[in-house]
């Protein structure tokens, strides 16, 4: 069988000559299978190499920036009984100019593991689950009785 029948499936008588040489060329082109599906398996297996390495290099790059970014994140601690204040996240979209993005007066109830908090409302009474990021301290006011007076005209100035 000829190489032109192969190529194009049609019969095809040439001279021995011209066989002859076709078949030269076709192995001076790099047509024999078994080299050519090493070479095939070599460039495969390349690739998945180079597809690990990707992966590996992704993999670390996700864990880089989750350090960074759990770096940043300020770990807030709460008792219970402790009084809060809430974040008014419907604020962030539209903010008021003189609105205050704090909520209220919470009394934390119940402290879980991973952050959540149960907080109750005094006015209402109800109680609901929130995440601790949301929230910060209230820190009150001093009584007239802790705070102490000092009358600038009792000062003396000295003159060095």
């Amino acid at each position: 069988m000829s190489p032109y029948r192969l190529v194009y499936g049609k019969t095809c008588h040439l001279p021995a000559e011209l066989e002859h040489e076709v078949w030269c060329g076709v192995k001076k082109c790099n047509m024999d299978m078994i080299s050519v599906g090493q070479q095939r398996m070599l460039q495969l297996h390349e690739l998945e190499e180079i597809r690990n390495e990707a992966y590996e290099s992704s993999r670390i790059y996700k864990e880089k920036t989750k350090a960074f970014h759990d770096k940043h994140i300020l770990r807030k601690s709460f008792v219970e009984g402790q009084k809060v204040l809430m974040y008014h996240s419907c604020l962030k979209l539209f903010p008021g100019k003189l609105k205050s993005r704090w909520l209220g007066l919470f009394t934390v109830t119940k402290v879980f593991p991973h952050g959540a908090v149960e907080v109750v409302s005094p006015s209402t009474g109800k109680s609901f689950n929130v995440n601790g990021q949301r929230l910060k301290p209230y820190y009150e006011s001093m009584e007239k009785e802790q705070a102490a007076m000092i009358h600038l005209i009792d000062l003396v100035y000295v003159d060095e």
